[in-house]
This record gives C-alpha cells, sequence and structure tokens, in this order.
C-alpha cells in the first residue's frame, strides 16, 4: 500500500468517516507513523508505509462493563434426613446467623411478626462487606424467603428455601431447595465478588446443615443431590 493510500486514509479518519462501521481519528504522528484511535471500539492503530498493526487499549472500563448480565442464579435441591420442622426452624432463626453463618458478621432481629420479619445483616469478606435488612416472609414449615431491598452493594438479592415432605415412609426426611439469586449495583463488585461468592452461598447452605446436626444430631439418611 503507497503512503499516498494511507495518507488519504488519515484525511478521512481526521473527518470523523466511519470505515468498516468504525469512526478513526488521526491523534498523532510519531516515528513516521500515522497514529489512528477509534472512538467507537477503543482501538489504535499505526500505519507505516509497509504494515498495518492494530494495538488494543484495555481500559478500566473495558475491563469491568463487558455489557453482559450481570445476574447471578445458584440453585440446589437435594434429600436430607431431617425433617421440614427441623430445617425450617434452623432457617428462621435469623438472629441467631452469626453464630453459624460462615462471614455473618452481625444478625439482629428488628421486627418479627406472625409470617414476616426483618433482620439486620452485615455479611461478607473485607475489604466487600455489605450490610442490609433482610426483608424474610415465611410459611412454616414449608417455604422461607428473604430479600435485600435498602443495600449498598447488591441492586438485588433474593434467597428461598423450600422444605418439602421427603420419603413417605420416613417422616424426618425432607427435600430442600435452596434458591439464590443476585446481581450486584457495581460491575467493579460484580467482577470481583462473582470469583468467590458462588462458594461462598455454598458454605452458607452448608452451614444450615451443620447447623441442623448440631441440634438433632446425624441426619437419619446420607444426603443425596436430585
Amino acid at each position: 500500500m503507497s503512503r499516498a493510500t494511507f495518507m488519504n486514509f488519515g484525511r478521512l479518519a481526521n473527518t470523523n468517516v466511519c470505515s468498516k462501521n468504525r469512526e478513526w481519528k488521526l491523534i498523532s504522528f510519531m516515528n513516521g507513523k500515522d497514529i489512528f484511535y477509534s472512538t467507537s471500539c477503543l482501538t489504535k492503530i499505526a500505519i507505516t508505509p509497509k504494515c498495518l498493526c492494530s494495538i488494543h487499549i484495555r481500559t478500566f472500563i473495558n475491563i469491568f462493563n463487558t455489557g453482559e448480565n450481570n445476574q447471578k442464579l445458584y440453585r440446589v435441591k437435594q434429600l436430607i434426613g431431617y425433617s421440614p420442622e427441623q430445617m425450617f426452624d434452623v432457617i428462621q432463626d435469623t438472629e441467631n446467623y452469626k453464630h453459624f453463618l460462615p462471614f455473618c458478621r452481625k444478625s439482629v432481629d428488628l421486627v418479627k411478626g406472625k409470617n414476616h420479619r426483618k433482620t439486620y445483616l452485615e455479611i461478607g469478606i473485607p475489604p466487600i462487606i455489605e450490610s442490609y435488612v433482610s426483608h424474610i416472609t415465611f410459611q412454616r414449615p414449608h417455604m422461607i424467603k428473604a430479600e435485600c431491598r435498602d443495600g449498598t452493594l447488591f441492586k438485588f438479592l433474593i434467597t428461598q428455601w423450600n422444605c418439602d415432605p421427603g420419603l413417605k415412609e420416613n417422616p424426618n426426611t425432607t427435600i430442600i431447595t435452596f434458591f439464590v439469586s443476585y446481581e450486584f449495583k457495581s460491575p467493579l463488585h460484580s467482577a470481583v465478588a462473582n470469583r468467590f461468592f458462588n462458594e461462598l452461598v455454598k458454605q452458607m447452605e452448608q452451614a444450615f446443615f451443620s447447623e441442623a446436626g448440631k441440634r438433632y444430631g446425624k441426619p437419619c439418611i446420607k444426603a443425596q443431590k436430585l
């Protein structure tokens, strides 16, 4: 490609003409190379008489704002060796979460109603710590649902437990369905926290079963994922 061709390309780019759906601007001339910048894809190209090389710019926004849906979902279903009433009592004991849930630093019941509750929770691993009021609704002994509505870290956080009867011949068994859906407000928090948050959720789930063991003894059957 001739030098004249490149110079023509430079004049077009300098007038903000789009080439292949990208808008190029001539931003500098250095060491015999015309340096162009694309405002649409954050890319620089260096043009020389003999070659065309592309240099991608990785910026803070590029790394953390991918344009992807940041909503996350965790769901597990399993048969366990405790009754629905036993598991319900462990799960709804929100004020004692600080004593048996990993990464739960504080838990204080603010409102206690017949079928609802508001609990102040502080969870997380420094430097990412979230404090919020969990709005809890439940139907004994089958369902407990908790929603974060006023947190600074999460756009939303929904946790739900369903405790359904297990084996017909064994009333001390339960089919547990554990569901967590969440999205961080900040793309930066999402990029950092997603690396460990799923593991945190798994550990929290297991903590409820461990607490049931402390209260009621060994399960009557080995847990089985469904």
